[in-house]
């Protein structure tokens, strides 16, 4: 069965959520990142994804404060990503207590450290993230746009060593106007050996069903339950 993983986006040390990546469009939520991972952890989840947007906006990890503490005072399985882009980045996240680093930028950038960085830690503990517009992939915060096709970076990160992604389809995220399944069909057609976490557009609980049912493996969800679409009670039977 699919895995449902909830999202903290993180501005300024608080819960917040964007549309479509626009920093303008900003949303700040009343719970604190610690408050809110505790409330998924008690619903029975096993896994959080954590987005540092300031990091994501100024190129380097700028809220490591809170991982730590959420990866401290829990029991949840962290992913952590915005702005990691050099070695030290890297080690300060999984000190601070990450299981996974979220890579997205850097494998377009500098794709050199992403291949150091499997070799060195694995498959396992980096999660490459492709956010995808119009089926070309985005970096640097969803606010520049590239000519690489989503599933052609896919493949060849997957042949160097990549084994799980999330793949955001930015038309989609936070409009709460169901996912980009097209898009999530042709990756594993094409790739049924990644693991594929979707993100983006989930409002309802059948939007998850209809994931699980094109193959796959987890489901990151952010604004459903910020807004109440979804109840964190009807999401405990998707605990990893």
């Amino acid at each position: 069965m699919i895995e449902v993983i909830p999202a903290i986006d993180i501005i300024g040390g608080r819960c917040v959520r964007l549309t479509e990546g626009d920093f303008k469009s900003i949303k700040i939520y009343d719970a604190s990142p610690l408050d809110m991972a505790k409330r998924f952890e008690d619903a029975g989840l096993g896994r959080l994804h954590i987005v540092d947007l300031d990091g994501a906006k100024v190129g380097h990890p700028a809220n490591l404060t809170v991982l730590e503490l959420i990866a401290s005072s829990t029991g949840l399985t962290v992913d952590f990503g915005g702005g990691i882009k050099t070695d030290d980045d890297i080690t300060a996240v999984f000190e601070a207590g990450a299981a996974m680093a979220s890579i997205g930028s850097v494998a377009v950038r500098s794709p050199e450290a992403l291949e150091r960085w499997l070799a060195k830690y694995g498959g396992e503990r980096i999660l490459l993230g492709a956010d995808a517009r119009e089926g070309k992939v985005a970096i640097d915060g969803w606010q520049t746009e590239t000519e690489l096709e989503v599933v052609t970076f896919l493949h060849g990160w997957f042949d160097k060593g990549v084994t799980q992604v999330f793949v955001t389809d930015i038309s989609k995220d936070g409009g709460l106007a169901g996912p980009g399944l097209e898009l999530y069909e042709e990756i594993i057609s094409e790739l049924p050996e990644l693991r594929l976490i979707a993100s983006g557009g989930v409002s309802e609980t059948s939007d998850i069903e209809r994931l699980d049912a094109v193959g796959c493996s987890g489901v990151i969800v952010g604004k459903a339950i910020y807004e109440g679409r979804i109840e964190l009670e009807e999401l405990s039977k998707y605990a990893g």
